[in-house]
């Protein structure tokens, strides 16, 4: 199982320019495979911090996808950005903030990177973006 994140940041969306295989030299999320024991959150986290060098916390899911001709299950959030200066980490060739209309779709190699940015920008152009942890308990009594 491997997760991904969409960032907001700087009117933007944080992507990484692949250094390894599959995808080499290609743009897409932060994102990676989870370790044994890890939680999807976690695992979440700690791939966003080694290929981003930025703390995020989980806002909410945003999609799972899965593919007949793909073993691997990928699990998509939203995140916040909390704190750290935006730089590449070892397995990635670049690092960058893109805004809507600069994603440079033809250069995404993953099915599940291209629908996760679509299900963003849709929510995010329907207004839909209020924050899960900030809104799941206003007006709740008692949580």
């Amino acid at each position: 199982m491997a997760v991904i994140a969409v960032v907001p940041k700087d009117g933007g969306v944080v992507m990484t320019r692949r250094g390894v295989n599959p995808g080499y030299g290609l743009w897409v999320l932060p994102g990676g495979f989870m370790d044994v024991g890890e939680l999807l959150e976690e695992a979440l986290m700690r791939e966003v911090e080694e290929e981003a060098h930025l703390k995020v916390r989980v806002d909410r899911l945003l999609g799972v996808y899965s593919y007949r001709d793909s073993s691997t299950v990928v699990v998509a959030y939203l995140t916040e950005y909390l704190e750290g200066q935006l730089a590449p980490g070892e397995e990635v060739l670049d690092i960058g903030v893109f805004a809507d209309g600069e994603i440079p779709w033809d250069k995404i190699p993953f099915r599940s990177t291209k629908s996760t940015l679509n299900e963003y920008f849709k929510l995010k152009e329907s207004g839909g973006l209020t924050s899960k942890r900030n809104s799941s308990a206003a007006g709740s009594p008692g949580r």
